[in-house]
């Protein structure tokens, strides 16, 4: 099904709707902007398939703040200064990095570089760095949209905020589906295929973008 999609769907854009209202529109629209980072967040399967990774094998909810709090740091400050300083990055580029992304944390949650490498890479860290590149993929795309100068400091902070209300309704159902997956007999025997899965669909983004970045 994923490979009748064009490969605009599978960029990390902004709704057409969207994307018009953000090209029209001048001025400080705070709630809108808080409803419309919101909206990306939610329906944003590349940060939500990267949190699900993050989250897969932690159960103390100080290890999920801390790690989500990382990615929305990452995420939060190129997102606002990609934008503000107009730094903008091919939209595939960043968007196949992103793919990549996916793919190592269900690499991480195998145990792969241990067992390739005999080390172990610093999670912290690399969702830290993973949250600036998701943070580039948006403020690329917004860059896109010529978003208006006039109330664009105070907008893009309700952008953010938006973003980070989003991503906490997301991790919350994310968390839900998790809590009652990991009392079922069924989680130890299904979460290697789980991770095979997620990394399958990180190399299915990562030749969709790289496809739109050499045809397109």
């Amino acid at each position: 099904m994923m490979c009748l999609l064009p490969l605009e769907v599978m960029a990390h854009a902004v709704a057409e709707g969207d994307k018009g209202y953000i090209q029209e529109i001048s001025g400080t629209h705070i709630v809108s902007f808080i409803y419309l980072g919101a909206k990306h967040m939610v329906t944003g399967y590349d940060h939500l398939l990267f949190l699900f990774g993050v989250i897969f094998f932690l159960y103390r909810m100080q290890h999920i703040a801390l790690y989500v709090s990382l990615f929305a740091l990452g995420h939060s400050t190129t997102m606002l200064l990609g934008v503000y300083f107009e730094v903008g990055i091919n939209s595939y580029i960043i968007d196949a990095i992103i793919g990549l992304s996916v793919v190592y944390k269900a690499l991480d949650n195998l145990g792969a570089f241990r067992r390739w490498f005999g080390v172990q890479p610093d999670t912290r860290g690399a969702t830290l760095v993973f949250g600036l590149f998701h943070g580039f993929g948006l403020s690329t795309k917004i860059l896109e949209y010529q978003i208006s100068p006039d109330g664009l400091i105070p907008n893009l902070l309700a952008f953010n905020v938006g973003v980070e209300l989003g991503q906490l309704l997301a991790l919350s159902a994310i968390l839900i589906v998790m809590g009652f997956w990991r009392r079922s007999h069924s989680f130890g025997r299904h979460a290697y295929m789980a991770n095979v899965a997620m990394m399958s669909a990180g190399f299915l983004l990562i030749g969709y973008q790289l496809s739109g970045y050499f045809l397109v």
